[in-house]
């Protein structure tokens, strides 16, 4: 029989004659703070995850994982052609952790209204079919469509709402859009579909069309195109996989004898990734201070109990046990409460975190956060990192008020008596 965890159990279970338990309010007070540091370490670490999630998503969404581009482009959406053999495009894909390749095209233009005019880059995706290169679905356009439907036609373009409010610009509208080269070119597109990603930097800048379209922009033909896009399955292994392309593609010249050159998306949006970096520091200093508040909870709280039981602690050592005994009684009471503690912080924690998910409830300004909303996202992975070095942590700390109880005399608590 486990004798120190049955004491402790009746002492945290069972109220004694003088009226004293376990739900005082000093002890009470352990508890809430033990359960407020783990509600704010469980919403800080779902808003990181869930904000770093939203915002990777939106930049991939419209630039994708890794891209192979022209080695002679300068840093301008005028990319300079490749040749986006069949061969190549079977190869990436072949890849592990490859989930899409489809080669793109863009052209810088200029929207001309009666009223406004803004500079824009129209760009266009596709699959290899065969030979040939088709149109692809997009799936993250398709997901931030607000009205109308995806491009079908060489003449169809996906424009912003940001961009619809500023040109006065509506569904099924027509517009003209020139193209600068040796000459002026001009094109009239209709608006299939307005589209709102809450990124403003893109949602200004990109209107979606017909690969097809932007290739003839260019005066390009077959499989000639601006680059190629390769989607990922899982990001952690962008470094891995670009390394990949980058063995595949390096000092490999195309059928024109262009080379090639291959970046990442954290290399094309240095200033993006390295503030979303910067936040895993801010969850860090967050939780090292939670994890503060707690310990001096528990701390405050297992001194509680030991005060409130010095009598029985004086009975018990006059009756032979000795000071290790003693201790497991105490740390078996104060893990009862920490275990109470966590448990309501979890509860309270993930509820609250549900509740944002689903109702959207505290909102963002997008100019500024590129959300409108507060993001929330909670990997199981990390939550049980969280409890678990939570519940490491407390333990340790128990030992240190612990050692009071060594110098607890039964013949000094009986005089006191």
């Amino acid at each position: 029989m486990n004798t120190p965890y049955h004491i402790a159990k009746r002492l945290y279970f069972s109220a004694d004659k003088q009226g004293k338990q376990m739900s005082r309010p000093a002890v009470r007070v352990a508890i809430a703070g033990i359960a407020i540091g783990m509600i704010v370490m469980l919403i800080t670490l779902s808003v990181v995850i869930g904000f770093k999630q939203e915002v990777r998503q939106k930049v991939v969404g419209f630039g994708s994982h890794i891209q192979v581009v022209n080695f002679d482009n300068n840093n301008t959406y005028q990319l300079e052609q490749i040749v986006a053999s069949n061969q190549l495009l079977e190869q990436l894909q072949a890849l592990p952790d490859v989930e899409q390749v489809q080669p793109f095209c863009t052209k810088p233009g200029i929207i001309k209204t009666d009223s406004a005019f803004q500079g824009i880059v129209i760009k266009g995706r596709g699959v290899a079919s065969g030979d040939d290169i088709i149109p692809a679905d997009n799936d993250f356009f398709s997901y931030n469509l607000v009205q109308g439907v995806m491009p079908e036609k060489p003449n169809e373009v996906l424009i912003s709402q940001q961009m619809s409010q500023q040109l006065g610009l509506g569904l099924s509208d027509q517009f003209l859009c020139y193209f600068i080269d040796e000459k002026v070119r001009a094109r009239k597109y209709t608006i299939s579909g307005i589209y709102n990603t809450q990124f403003a930097e893109y949602d200004q800048l990109f209107i979606i069309g017909n690969l097809r379209e932007v290739q003839r922009l260019n005066d390009w033909s077959g499989n000639e195109v601006s680059g190629i896009e390769i989607q990922l399955s899982d990001f952690s292994q962008l470094d891995y996989t670009a390394d990949q392309v980058y063995q595949l593609t390096a000092n490999r010249p195309d059928e024109q004898g262009n080379f090639m050159y291959t970046m990442t998306i954290v290399e094309q949006n240095p200033m993006i990734f390295s503030w979303l970096n910067l936040l895993d520091m801010n969850v860090v200093i967050i939780i090292i201070l939670m994890l503060c508040v707690s310990a001096m909870c528990i701390i405050s709280g297992q001194i509680i109990l030991i005060l409130d039981n010095i009598t029985m602690i004086g009975t018990i050592k006059s009756l032979g046990a000795n000071n290790a005994f003693v201790r497991m009684v105490f740390l078996y009471q104060a893990s009862f409460l920490i275990t109470k503690g966590i448990l309501w912080g979890n509860v309270i924690g993930i509820a609250l975190i549900l509740t944002q998910y689903f109702t959207h409830l505290i909102p963002l300004d997008p100019a500024t956060y590129y959300v409108g909303y507060v993001p929330m996202a909670l990997s199981i992975p990390a939550w049980l990192i969280l409890n678990f070095g939570t519940v490491l942590l407390s333990l340790l700390v128990m030992l240190v008020p612990s050692a009071i109880i060594s110098r607890i005399s039964p013949a000094r608590v009986m005089h006191f008596e």
